[in-house]
């Protein structure tokens, strides 16, 4: 069993944190990227470099956004570069499926089709993943799928956005690793007593 910290260590500075499978954001990109993943294997021909290049955006959205969370821990600034990495793997998956459509002449919804709004419906609810669209995979035309995954992707970047604005408030307003540890030993420094000082030293005769 692990002692506990002596009386006058000083408190920790570090924010508790790390968890990222509760930040609505992860769960979204996780269910982005299993979606692309049948997505492409289904509807792209073996062999097409798109293949590879969606499925690495979307997983690259997830896993940024998962490492990020982990370093937050100890680096504000690293977890704000990787939630921008995730948010640009995202915008460069959007218009892959976007291309998907136009170079097929399929349409795009019009966010506020009664399609995409019944999808966006969806996504809000609380126990949303990848088991609330397989019905969808299993059943509708790769051209509907391609819009769904563009909704998905939007809320994902929406709350990737209000997930990086907290984080440059946040920064600003604390600072980062090196500003908490500089205020953390400021403050032990502050609670300690002050030392009487020592008599000088006499020379014996």
């Amino acid at each position: 069993m692990s002692q506990p910290p002596p009386e006058d260590d000083p408190p920790g500075f570090l924010p508790q944190g790390g968890n990222y499978r509760e930040l609505l954001s992860f769960r979204k990109a996780e269910t982005v990227f299993d979606f692309t993943f049948r997505f492409c294997d289904r509807f792209l021909k073996k062999g097409d470099r798109t293949i590879d290049q969606m499925v690495q955006s979307a997983r690259s959205g997830k896993q940024n956004i998962g490492e990020g969370c982990k370093a937050s821990i100890t680096s504000a600034e690293m977890e704000l570069k990787l939630v921008n990495v995730a948010r640009a793997s995202l915008e460069e998956l959007l218009l892959d499926y976007q291309d998907y459509l136009r170079v097929r002449d399929h349409a795009l919804w019009d966010k506020n089709s009664k399609e995409a709004l019944y999808v966006r419906k969806l996504g809000r609810t609380p126990d949303e993943s990848y088991e609330t669209y397989r019905p969808f995979m299993d059943t509708r035309p790769p051209e509907v799928l391609a819009n769904i995954a563009i909704c998905l992707i939007h809320q994902a970047n929406y709350l990737l956005d209000q997930q990086r604005r907290r984080l440059e408030k946040d920064f600003v307003k604390k600072g980062g690793i090196r500003e908490q540890m500089t205020k953390a030993r400021l403050e032990y420094r502050k609670k300690q007593p002050s030392q009487p000082p020592k008599p000088p030293h006499r020379p014996k005769n």
